[in-house]
């Protein structure tokens, strides 16, 4: 089955063939880790995990890398150049204020002044998160972080490189600048011509340092500053580098290659970000493509309009899960949620089109995960358990195989799979074997997790099922109080206690 994707690079809908049949090179920018990720920034890295589970589903291996930014990446990030500040140094403000409000727990940042100490502790929660919602870490994560701070080796020397082939030069203020004008397909990815750019067009160049270029497009790759928050030496002078050439140095290196299948990222990075990564890695490694596909996600909004802190519609996974966002009159909705629940609503309208987040229909959501919960518990308690294997000749499984070679088409997925839920199929063995091998690309029946976070999830378990046992032994003993507060106990966790005959089970609820 040929599958399709939507390339950004060519505006077109393209037949995707990997350039080597036994790996899938693919890469995603991740987060900078200066705060929480919000549901906008997880849309995104659960397009990419969406990207890699289907290209899995259909039998390619997948050599997948995302990397986190902990240096360079500046507040006013629109602009090629970056301006402002770096986003690393506002974080250490802020997390002496959120340390003595209790934001950051006490012991997580001892020393606020120290940038890794920082990076290193929004670095744990976006993991803590992404797995949570069973993202499927990329390769070199947790043994091998790919923080931009461990790579400046691989940056210094990719910048030495383009200084050499003639695309990067020195400005009279010290700073290696890439020199847009070297490069003819600059501006291919994004539409912005240099003609659009000369005069800043659109905001996209920052205009503090002209003087110091050639065109007005040029952007940074190294800046000597050794007042910067975190630098190093270089023959440039001790300084840092430019946030475009993290990505660059970082795909080359952990993919051990100078052209790649997939790069994926959110579409607020096609310009200047992804642009810029374009002409940094072909001008080093002399080839005219550095990643075949790009594909991106657009906007997440929420009820309509864009996230804002300031109206309080601003959220992370954590405020999500445990009921911290509001309802469409206003009113905090007070309601935890499953994971699996976030997941879903996260990946269930198309990644090209803008996703409006809702309570509504996070509720959709969470009773679209207990229809096919309910169904799989059916099916299994019918064959016993014992799936059958089964190809894309079994009908539901093609409808869905054919949805999700259609440019991942997810929500026609679900559109055929959720009235089949309903059903009660002629031979559950087989069903439910189609329904797992779908739910290997959904991840939400139940959520499947990284093994960090099945350990974590196995503990869990094991801690509920010991609140069970003592709930049914202090019933034994009539001690009505005791039962009624283990029960509360329970409840508070986000499970529904029943009765059975067997004893008391706890189910996780969903909403």
């Amino acid at each position: 089955m040929a599958l399709r994707f939507y390339n950004t690079l060519s505006n077109e809908l393209e037949t995707f063939v990997p350039a080597d049949e036994t790996t899938v090179r693919m890469y995603s920018c991740g987060p900078t880790v200066y705060d929480f990720a919000h549901i906008g920034n997880f849309r995104s890295f659960l397009f990419a995990d969406i990207v890699r589970r289907t290209l899995e589903f259909f039998g390619h291996n997948v050599h997948h890398v995302m990397n986190i930014t902990d240096v360079g990446h500046m507040t006013e990030d629109a602009n090629a150049d970056g301006a402002g500040e770096d986003k690393m140094q506002a974080a250490a403000r802020r997390v002496k204020e959120d340390k003595k409000s209790g934001k950051v727990p006490e012991g997580a940042v001892t020393n606020p002044d120290d940038p890794y100490q920082i990076a290193q502790y929004y670095t744990d929660c976006f993991l803590e998160d992404a797995r949570t919602l069973g993202i499927k870490v990329a390769f070199e994560y947790p043994e091998n972080i790919l923080h931009a701070t461990q790579n400046i080796d691989a940056m210094q020397e990719m910048i030495s490189q383009l200084l050499d082939r003639g695309h990067a030069y020195v400005g009279p203020d010290g700073v290696v600048y890439y020199s847009v004008e070297s490069f003819s397909q600059y501006g291919r990815l994004s539409g912005n011509t240099l003609d659009r750019l000369m005069s800043g067009a659109g905001g996209r160049v920052s205009e503090a340092n002209q003087a110091n270029k050639r065109h007005p497009a040029d952007f940074m790759l190294w800046k000597p500053d050794s007042t910067h928050i975190m630098k190093w030496d270089s023959p440039w002078g001790t300084g840092y580098p430019g946030w475009h050439i993290e990505c660059s140095c970082m795909a080359r290196k952990r993919l051990a290659a100078d052209v790649i299948d997939i790069h994926t990222g959110g579409e607020d990075l096609i310009f200047p970000h992804h642009e810029c990564e374009i002409a940094q890695t072909c001008g080093a490694t002399g080839k005219d493509t550095f990643a075949r596909f790009w594909m991106h996600a657009r906007f997440l909004l929420v009820e309509g309009e864009k996230m804002s802190k300031s109206k309080g519609s601003f959220y992370t996974v954590r405020d999500v899960l445990e009921g911290r966002i509001k309802t469409e009159s206003g009113q905090t909705a007070g309601v935890r949620v499953h994971p699996a629940v976030l997941r879903l609503e996260l990946i269930k309208s198309h990644y090209r089109g803008n996703m409006n987040f809702t309570h509504k229909g996070l509720m959709d959501s969470a009773g679209a995960v207990k229809r096919l919960t309910d169904f799989r518990n059916r099916l299994e308690q019918a064959c016993a358990g014992a799936a059958a294997d089964v190809d894309f000749d079994y009908p539901i499984l093609g409808k869905f195989a054919d949805c999700l070679a259609d440019d991942l088409n997810i929500a026609g997925a679900l559109g055929a799979i959720l009235p089949w839920a309903s059903t009660t199929p002629d031979d559950p063995a087989a069903a439910l074997g189609a329904l797992n091998r779908m739910n290997e690309v959904l991840g939400v029946v139940p959520l499947t997790p990284s093994s960090d976070a099945d350990a974590e999830s196995g503990s869990e378990n094991s801690h509920i099922e010991a609140l069970c046992r003592q709930l049914d032994e202090a019933r034994a003993k009539k001690d009505y109080a005791t039962a009624d507060t283990i029960r509360g106990q329970i409840q508070d966790q986000g499970y529904d206690v029943k009765t059975s005959p067997s004893g008391t089970i706890a189910e996780r609820r969903l909403a």
